[in-house]
């Protein structure tokens, strides 16, 4: 069987592909709609813990009214919450068996309501799955510090290939930085540099 795991080149995407390795023949996949270089990173960082690696593209117009979103809201919850259940819909539509993300028990964005999740398998006929689900944040990072050597530091300075870069991009754009400055807490990133 094979898996397409949602992924951004980070921690969490790239242990929810470690965990499912021993029973699928995962895939990498970065949803990217093409308006910064996020696939370049992700395929590096593919690449370095050694797994296939494939791009699909998103549609522009929805990182350009998730943007517009997480301007109007002032927050960016609801605009990656959109670019991701578009990316999830975008891969399942690849043909794999299994499609998967990094999603974590704890996170506050993006989340997979169920009733998406099981519409998701029906609509697609694939099987959903988030391996990091049952895991909090300490367990992941206790996995990752084992397994994983990666790079952490401020969201805006790390190469990376998750939604926010997209949207920050067409939020300086449109708007301005102060705006993507206003719009985005300050928070820390990771890029994946290869296995332990």
């Amino acid at each position: 069987m094979d898996a397409a795991v949602c992924f951004s080149g980070g921690k969490d995407s790239t242990l929810a592909a470690l965990l499912l390795e021993p029973f699928y023949d995962v895939t990498l996949v970065c949803a990217t709609a093409g308006l910064a270089d996020s696939a370049a990173h992700a395929r590096e960082a593919a690449e370095a813990v050694g797994f296939q690696f494939e791009r699909v593209g998103l549609e522009e117009r929805v990182v350009r009214e998730a943007a517009e979103r997480v301007v109007a809201d002032g927050f960016p919850r609801n605009g990656i919450q959109a670019i991701h259940e578009h990316a999830l819909e975008e891969v399942a539509a690849l043909g794999y068996d299994t499609v998967a993300d990094g999603t974590r028990r704890d996170d506050r964005v993006p989340t997979i309501p169920r009733a998406f999740a099981q519409s998701l398998e029906d609509r697609h006929g694939i099987d959903y799955l988030s391996p990091l689900t049952g895991f909090g944040r300490g367990a992941v990072d206790r996995l990752v510090e084992t397994h994983l050597d990666v790079e952490s530091g401020p969201s805006e300075t790390v190469p990376k290939a998750d939604y926010e870069t997209e949207i920050r991009a067409v939020i300086a754009e449109e708007y301005g930085q102060a705006t993507v400055e206003e719009c985005f807490p300050e928070h820390v990133q990771t890029r994946v540099r290869g296995r332990q």
